[in-house]
């Protein structure tokens, strides 16, 4: 259990429960260990008695929304999040339909695919927001995705944990100096930069955010890096290795075929492919109704059947490795970071307003709450052709 020293939530004046709509939620939350406005820190601080009608309308949508707009609040939002998960309240609260999440679904699915301009709109409305936000949250080569806890020597700062998935990966996939390395998704060229000045590699990244090209192209320098806007099903050229870390989850399962399809025609003979990305437990079409809506649009996790129907008849999995524990810890060590630089001013409060604040918070808390109670997982797969690749031995 993770408590934040700097939440205030708990602090607030509480209002008191509505009788009636209380009396069907409690029950539920004490499944998870959870009461209102109790001592605890993971106990949930009910501001608002809307809060009750807004959660049995709605459920997850509700409960992120209520959030957003001040109705409660918790001493530990990752652990109140966690011990909903652990509970599967979720599934406890489906029983009733809520018309807005089945017109939500039903919108969802009308516009499941993601072509070209819904995921550069989807990328604009979440990386281009400005890389400040990033600067502060992330650690100094801008990786924006699960680090790996567990290298040798043990990490111990986020930097250091970054580092060492980044070499993770340049070790799985048998990097050589001079190999050309397409990094699908680049964000902002922390992998591209660090398979060129650690393990002389050649890399194209490509991404969809003007930000995140801006922000690479400066970092890299004069290194062996060219950084391109480019929609991967535009890609073209030959490459030794293909990497993608945290994009998959962008693709949208209608076109997880597309992806394993155009990385088949983009690899050399006797060529890798190392895919990292968020798995999620069951298999899904559409994302999660809140995170979709005010976080990640088109948004969807993938689970482990999908991606391994979507990879069959073009590539054998050759290493599957699951560190999703770790996410928890990144998780938490980003919202430290952004929750500081709020506070302390630096960050632009009109652009980061109040309501802002208390969404990314949402984001991140939730986020880590999930991992630690195993409601998601973090995937590395090591992809390449039935019989291609020869004496193949996977790194840790």
């Amino acid at each position: 259990m993770s408590v934040n020293p700097h939440e205030t939530d708990r602090l607030r004046p509480t209002y008191d429960p509505a009788p009636s709509l209380a009396r069907v939620l409690a029950p539920l939350a004490a499944k998870a260990g959870i009461r209102f406005n109790g001592a605890d820190p993971w106990d949930i601080q009910v501001y608002d008695p809307r809060f009750y009608r807004r959660v049995l309308a709605d459920r997850s949508l509700g409960l992120g929304e209520a959030y957003m707009d001040g109705m409660w609040g918790s001493g530990a939002a990752d652990e109140t999040i966690c011990r909903i998960v652990r509970a599967d309240l979720a599934r406890e609260l489906t029983r009733a339909p809520s018309l807005s999440l089945l017109w939500q679904g039903a919108a969802a699915r009308l516009t499941s695919t993601v072509t070209r301009e819904r995921a550069r709109e989807a990328i604009a409305a979440h990386y281009d927001i400005g890389n400040e936000l990033y600067e502060a949250m992330l650690d100094a080569r801008m990786n924006y995705s699960c680090a790996y806890y567990q290298g040798q020597p043990l990490p111990q700062t986020l930097g250091q944990a970054q580092e060492a998935k980044l070499d993770l990966v340049c070790r799985k996939i048998g990097l050589q100096p001079g190999q050309r390395v397409l990094d699908i998704g680049c964000g902002w060229g922390s992998f591209a930069k660090f398979a060129a000045e650690r393990y002389g590699a050649r890399v194209t990244g490509v991404t969809l955010s003007r930000e995140q090209k801006a922000w690479a192209q400066r970092s890299c320098g004069d290194l062996p890096v060219t950084i391109r806007l480019c929609d991967y099903r535009d890609i073209e050229g030959r490459f030794d290795r293909i990497v993608s870390i945290g994009m998959f989850e962008h693709v949208g399962p209608e076109e997880y075929r597309t992806f394993f399809e155009q990385a088949d025609r983009l690899l050399k003979p006797g060529g890798i492919l190392l895919l990292h990305c968020i798995v999620g437990n069951r298999s899904r079409l559409v994302g999660e109704a809140w995170m979709s809506k005010y976080v990640f649009k088109k948004g969807v996790l993938p689970s482990f059947k999908q991606i391994a129907e979507a990879s069959e008849g073009l590539f054998a999995p050759w290493d599957a490795h699951n560190f999703g524990p770790d996410y928890d810890r990144t998780l938490m060590a980003w919202f430290e970071n952004f929750d500081r630089a709020y506070r302390e001013g630096r960050l632009d409060r009109k652009r980061y307003d109040q309501r802002f604040y208390r969404t990314w918070k949402y984001y991140l808390l939730s986020c880590a709450g999930l991992f630690r109670a195993g409601g998601a997982q973090l995937g590395q797969f090591v992809f390449a052709r039935p019989g291609e690749l020869r004496g193949y031995r996977t790194a840790r």
